[in-house]
């Protein structure tokens, strides 16, 4: 992919504002549950167990089987690290739990699995749904998805509970903040602690511009002029105007889905 050091730029603003960041090590003491969102960046799903690991947190891990399955099956199969673990989970969640139980040692009486979602909207009910049931209601959660579908998980879970009447605090926490840099050797994804379990190149540039029309509240977006999943949401004009330059981009507008 040819990118310029202006889209470049562009495209860091963009992953600055989605990578939503409200979190503090203070907050882990004060949060009544973690929510992991199903997703196959590894990085982030390791700083999130890394410090479940330290606390007494328990964790609702929600996803089902849906478009990230496969790659995150694929990233702990090929990873250095994890790979040489069994994985024989069918759903995110499972899979994740696993890891969870593996690799860190957390308690798997920690854990509660939501393993029937295939979408941002179906985690935030179905975790709902599932807390509800068990006559759970806590009120301050540390929210945890893919980075650069961080602030839209943490919109469609506000907007979500909220119309089911439910209350809570949700911090956003995408655990690294991702950016891509050039390089000698072309273009490169920092940020994380390690390379490994990264999107690709291609992928991030697809779900930055990608998630931007999502959150734009128009008749192509999920706000109320669009398709309802979520509430309005304000976009900086810096960040505004920063896609409007990559999508004006034929090669890089066809990426938008």
């Amino acid at each position: 992919m040819n990118l310029s050091a202006s889209d470049v730029a562009d495209l860091n603003t963009l992953a600055y504002w989605l990578a939503e960041d409200d979190f503090n090590t203070e907050q882990a003491s004060e949060a009544d549950l973690m929510i992991l969102a199903g997703h196959a960046v590894l990085p982030n799903i390791a700083g999130a167990f890394a410090l479940l690991a330290q606390t007494s947190l328990p964790l609702l891990i929600s996803g089902g089987t849906g478009h990230s399955t496969e790659l995150l099956r694929n990233a702990l199969t090929a990873s250095q690290q994890y790979g040489t673990l069994r994985f024989a989970g069918a759903s995110e969640a499972e899979l994740l739990a696993e890891l969870a139980t593996s690799a860190f040692n957390l308690s798997s009486d920690r854990l509660l699995l939501e393993n029937k979602s295939r979408n941002c909207g179906e985690n935030a009910a179905f975790s709902l749904q599932m807390l509800l049931t068990l006559g759970e209601r806590p009120q301050r959660i540390i929210l945890v998805q893919d980075p650069l579908m961080q602030r839209r998980t943490v919109e469609t879970y506000r907007y979500t509970w909220a119309s089911h009447g439910v209350s809570a605090t949700f911090i956003s926490w995408p655990v690294f903040i991702p950016y891509l840099e050039k390089t000698d050797g072309g273009l490169r994804i920092a940020g994380a602690e390690t390379a490994e379990g990264l999107w690709s190149v291609d992928r991030f540039v697809a779900m930055t511009l990608g998630e931007i029309r999502r959150l734009r509240d128009d008749a192509e977006g999920y706000g109320p002029a669009g398709q309802g999943f979520i509430g309005h949401v304000d976009l900086p004009d810096a960040v505004h105007q920063a896609w409007l330059r990559l999508v004006n981009r034929p090669e890089l507008a066809k990426l938008v889905r």
